[in-house]
């Protein structure tokens, strides 16, 4: 009954200690108590009643009651990190009992030797529990058996086997009511899937088995740390670090498991890895060393050594001890049939190729190599890696350049299976070693196409399809709503000065719920997209030219494409442009403010140091047409209208080559109209939106308590130009959540999501919206970037906070323009110079951007 409804298990087993039963009885009661405290709650008291069952069983003379709680034992101890005790205990209990009874000691044993790492011990004490176990019709037993066999299979890399277990014990959980060990199949399929490759079920059945667990009221830590390593793998490892550690407090307040602990600290150690914390990741992975040691768990401690070393030599160190250390840890992986063990071959031969050690690195980077034909995709990319490394040594640039081919196409195919934007964009960090090195090896060994080709290989690959979007998802729909209702409403309270707590956590809850169902998705895109072609891509640009900024070792490579090909120039160091971009951006704030003119030449002259950052000589030799500037993402906040040479210029912005050449071949809409929005609280009243409502034939107009978001979405999906005159905000935290504030709440990126084609042309004449969060190898989340894949060719936005009133005479320009023909570009360009020539109206016009190509 203790899986089955652990709290009234708990509450009857106390009340029949207080009624005084009989040893025998009471023996049952006291292991129930154990069972509850060892798995849910304080280990020390779990002790204390597992040993007086076991007294109570000796003194009723039961010798099979003493060694099924024998079991039990056996197991508490183990995970209290007293291995020695917890193995005698379990020796005795095989020996007090037969048949049924012993089955299920041994199976209790199986799950110990599972938990310490020593699987293949595991595999033996179950393949002779297993049968007896059918014999008696034991069904529960039996599931139990097959789950552990099946997760024993996964740890060893056998997915398939693992998944014949699975749904042989998830068709006998379904006879059962066993709601706890259902749950517990249900993660477990989670991992299976997690295992398999597949990011988003995995996921969605983590998810279902929290909920399971919370109508339980159990702990949930084994799911926090498979959750953790699905978080990982799917590129948030802040995310996963920060709710590690977040367990760990939590287990150390109710005095669980130490086993438990020790896999968490591992767990929080290979996020702050992941996420750019060496130093996090060192502290970590030590104490874990330290307590997998004690514990007398190799196969663990031996990860943990893994991801020691990682962590040291991502802080910088590399010496030939750690070599050897990093080739050790290696070697006892691949005896033990641990996955990981090619990671540990790549690890050792990275730092002997730092060293200059080509002969060993050789030796470790071949048997690392092995793993790129078959396994799950991050497996392969592993592999992939390694065999990169090898052609680099070796000097052979084609060698490096074929294996990040077939690596990146690996992660293409993987990242392809994501159905959410955040996650395609942010499995790119999967591959930026492969993207870097194809780089650097074809700025060494060849010409500047062939840089452009790689650059482009990896560049804002996340906008090469659309997300996949569940239209019919009433509960997404409706937690849409509700996170609207509940924004709008904390909006209010705050402008009143009322207590706004309980609200915002009700918000969080709510974001946490989008978020989830919108990463659970699957991807139904096949292959990477479209393949860049650079030929094609300098017959489109007819008279325009190109600029792709591609980031080598830290310099900045400006790629002028035109005239039929493409000319390499190089120009400043990324760092020292984007601290410069930095300045810029406070110098714009400050101006949209009046009585800031004395900040106007410090602003001006940090353009003239950004063009020699980013530009270089190229500045001199753009010619005299329209110009398309391509970032990379981290320089995504660049006001280029700025930049002196560009001031007068016909100027455009895309996320990569690729994006330009899809939005350039973007048809309009037939039929589509003409949508003007104006949200609430701005200080200019939106005043453009009622003269530009006379420019146009028939426009749809939404203002006031028109401008809902539910219709302004109707309206909008496959509006030719829709313009939307309301208040920004970006969310660095969780970019997908930046919105633009509607009558009725905010409208957020996962609102745009689901339209079947947004506007073919959109200007945002409000704050910050061009602002993205740069995630991934090279890729961007933001509300921009979320309309260029659904079929929008030209926004324009401002990067910066801009003057309300100097933004109403920008944008009657830049409409005139429009009407008249010109391209989004074209219009910006013209609608810059017409404005007043003072130090707010000059600042406006520089903060707006116009990106794609329509």
């Amino acid at each position: 009954m203790v899986f089955a409804a652990p709290g009234d298990a708990l509450a009857r087993a106390e009340a029949l200690l207080a009624a005084g039963p009989p040893p025998l009885h009471a023996s049952v009661a006291h292991q129930v108590i154990g069972i509850w405290q060892r798995d849910w709650g304080d280990l020390r008291i779990a002790l204390h009643h597992l040993r007086r069952a076991r007294d109570l069983a000796a003194r009723a003379d039961s010798a099979e009651r003493e060694g099924d709680v024998l079991g039990t034992l056996g197991v508490a101890l183990v995970h209290a990190g007293r291995t020695r005790q917890g193995l005698a205990a379990f020796e005795r209990g095989v020996v007090r009992t037969t048949g049924h009874t012993r089955a299920r000691v041994l199976f209790r044993r199986a799950y110990a030797w599972w938990v310490l790492g020593h699987h293949r011990e595991a595999l033996e004490d179950v393949r002779r529990a297993i049968p007896v176990l059918r014999q008696e019709n034991d069904v529960i037993w039996t599931a139990r058996a097959l789950t552990l066999r099946a997760t024993v299979h996964l740890a060893l890399g056998a997915v398939d086997r693992a998944e014949a277990d699975f749904t042989a014990a998830e068709a006998l959980w379904d006879t059962t009511g066993q709601e706890h060990d259902k749950a517990d199949a249900v993660e477990s399929r989670g991992l299976a899937a997690f295992r398999s490759g597949d990011i988003p079920a995995a996921l969605r059945l983590l998810a279902e088995a929290e909920q399971r667990y919370a109508r339980l009221g159990t702990p949930t830590f084994m799911l926090d740390i498979r959750r953790c390593e699905v978080l990982m793998a799917a590129g948030l490892a802040p995310e996963a670090l920060a709710e590690a550690d977040a367990a760990i407090g939590e287990l150390d307040g109710i005095g669980g498991q130490s086993t438990r602990k020790a896999e968490l600290l591992l767990t929080a150690a290979r996020a702050a890895r992941l996420a750019g914390d060496p130093h996090t990741a060192t502290a970590r992975a030590a104490v874990a060393v330290r307590l997998f040691a004690a514990q007398r768990r190799t196969w663990w401690e031996t990860h943990a050594r893994l991801v020691l070393i990682e962590a040291r030599h991502a802080a910088g160190r590399a010496s030939g001890r750690l070599v050897a250390d990093a080739a050790a840890v290696a070697g006892k992986l691949a005896a033990s049939g641990a996955p990981a063990a090619p990671e540990a071959w790549l690890l050792a031969g990275r730092i002997a190729l730092d060293l200059g050690r080509t002969a060993d690195a050789e030796r470790h980077l071949a048997r690392a190599a092995r793993s790129r034909h078959s396994g799950p995709p991050l497996a392969r990319l592993t592999g992939w890696a390694a065999q990169a490394l090898r052609a680099r040594a070796a000097g052979s640039s084609r060698g490096v350049l074929e294996a990040c081919r077939r690596g990146l196409d690996v992660l293409d195919d993987h990242r392809m299976t994501l159905g959410a934007s955040e996650l395609r964009a942010r499995a790119t960090a999967q591959g930026a070693e492969l993207a870097a090195l194809a780089q650097r090896a074809s700025l060494e060994h060849g010409g500047p196409r062939r840089l452009l080709v790689w650059s482009e290989r990896w560049r804002a690959t996340a906008l090469s399809a659309p997300p996949t979007r569940p239209p019919a998802d009433p509960e997404l729909l409706g937690d849409l709503t509700a996170f609207r209702e509940i924004a709008a409403r904390a909006e209010e309270a705050r402008s009143e000065g009322r207590p706004v707590p309980a609200l915002e956590r009700e918000q969080r809850r709510l974001e946490r719920e989008i978020r989830a169902r919108t990463l659970h998705l699957r991807g139904d895109a096949p292959g990477g997209g479209d393949r860049f072609d650079a030929a094609r891509l300098l017959a489109r640009l007819g008279e325009t030219r190109l600029v792709e900024l591609a980031v080598v070792d830290g310099r900045v490579h400006v790629l002028l494409c035109g005239q039929g090909r493409v000319r390499r120039f190089t120009a400043g160091l990324l760092a020292e442009a984007e601290a410069e971009a930095e300045h810029v951006q406070a110098g714009l704030r400050r101006l949209a403010h009046p009585g800031a003119e004395a900040r106007l030449p410090l602003v001006e002259a940090a353009g003239r140091r950004l063009e020699e950052l980013l530009l270089g000589e190229a500045a001199g030799q753009l010619g005299s047409g329209a110009l398309v500037v391509v970032p990379p993402g981290r320089l995504h906040r660049v006001p280029w209208a700025l930049l002196p040479s560009l001031r007068e210029r016909v100027v455009s912005v895309s996320p990569s080559a690729s994006s330009w050449l899809r939005a350039r071949e973007t048809e309009p809409p037939p039929g589509g109209g003409h949508v003007l929005v104006r949200g609430p609280g701005l200080a200019s009243g939106g005043a453009e939106v009622p003269e530009l409502a006379g420019h146009y034939s028939d426009p749809t107009v939404l203002d006031e308590e028109h401008a809902r978001v539910p219709r302004v979405l109707r309206e909008l999906d496959g509006a030719a130009l829709a313009h939307i005159a309301a208040h920004g905000t970006f969310r660095n935290d969780s970019p997908l959540f930046s919105a633009l504030r509607m009558s009725d709440g905010p409208l957020i990126v996962h609102d745009f999501e689901r339209l079947a084609r947004s506007p073919y042309r959109l200007i945002l004449s409000c704050c910050d919206t061009a602002r993205f969060a740069s995630v991934g190898a090279d890729e961007l989340l933001g509300l921009v970037t979320a309309l260029l894949p659904l079929g929008t060719a030209g926004v324009v936005a401002a990067s910066a906070p801009v003057n309300d009133a100097a933004v109403v005479p920008l944008m009657l320009a830049l409409h005139k323009g429009l009407g008249a023909g010109l391209s989004l570009a074209e219009a910006l360009r013209d609608a810059r110079a017409a404005l007043p020539d003072d130090a707010v109206h000059r600042a406006t016009g520089w903060a707006f951007t116009a990106f794609g190509a329509a």
